[in-house]
């Protein structure tokens, strides 16, 4: 029996994504890794899950490697779910979710279908780590990602990660020599500044396109944004716990019973 870690490998870019395949070599130097990833890009889905349609699964050899592959028709938690319960024949040690094309720093951990993925496993109490490389181009240089991927996955194997906690991983689209290592950051405050192009289309029907401006409202030296902008990868802890426990006092105080 292997006495390597199982990797759980999922993403929201889809199976085929450049940043999904440099990491599953990576992984593989590491552990035994199945992949369960969506068969096309479910970017921005946030923790959308499929429960009005039918979702399907399909076993696929995309390139080389040692790797279990399959395809899944639903998003990235989706994909997270139906391995848990259906593929997988024990828990994984750790689940990756990634290398996402863009940023998913500061407020975009929301929005975040990667992220949604590591947070899906750490409800299932299994160790996520969400890695995004700031570089939206499809063809993306991810070997500067490699060394950082390799070295805090073993880091979060062989230390554990707090219960109820994930890791949210932004790498600067800077060459190798260039990032002057990793900062263990808050996450920022911002912002998108949104707006919404309306234009008419050939039968006279408005449509709109989502546009905006990406605003950074916190100064701190201590944030994921003021890491990424001087060199550095950041990780941020992330909890999925939403609960606003400073304010409960504030709202007992309006004595709703009364």
């Amino acid at each position: 029996m292997s006495q390597k870690p199982l990797i759980l490998v999922t993403n929201d870019d889809g199976i085929t994504a450049p940043g999904i395949r440099a990491m599953i070599k990576v992984l593989n130097e590491i552990g035994d890794v199945v992949v369960v990833a969506p068969d096309s890009p479910q970017s921005a889905m946030g923790h959308a899950i499929t429960i009005n349609s039918t979702l399907y699964v399909s076993a696929v050899n995309i390139d080389e490697g040692k790797q279990i592959e399959y395809t899944c028709s639903g998003t990235a938690a989706d994909c997270v779910k139906i391995a848990v319960n259906e593929i997988l024949n024990r828990r994984p040690d750790i689940c990756i979710s990634g290398i996402n094309h863009g940023s998913n720093s500061s407020i975009n951990v929301i929005y975040s279908g990667t992220m949604s993925a590591a947070v899906e496993s750490g409800i299932e109490g299994i160790p996520a780590i969400g890695f995004s490389l700031l570089d939206y181009n499809w063809e993306a240089d991810f070997e500067p990602t490699k060394e950082y991927v390799k070295k805090i996955t073993k880091a979060a194997l062989q230390n554990g990660l707090p219960k109820n906690v994930v890791l949210n991983v932004n790498i600067p689209k800077l060459k190798k020599e260039e990032i002057k290592g990793i900062k263990v950051c808050r996450q920022a405050k911002a912002q998108w500044k949104e707006k919404f192009d309306k234009r008419t289309n050939p039968q006279g029907r408005d449509y709109y396109w989502l546009t905006g401006e990406f605003v950074v409202e916190d100064l701190g030296e201590d944030t994921d944004e003021w890491a990424l902008k001087n060199g550095y990868v950041s990780v941020v802890p992330v909890q999925f716990d939403m609960t606003a426990h400073y304010a409960i006092q504030h709202l007992n105080g309006w004595k709703l019973n009364n």
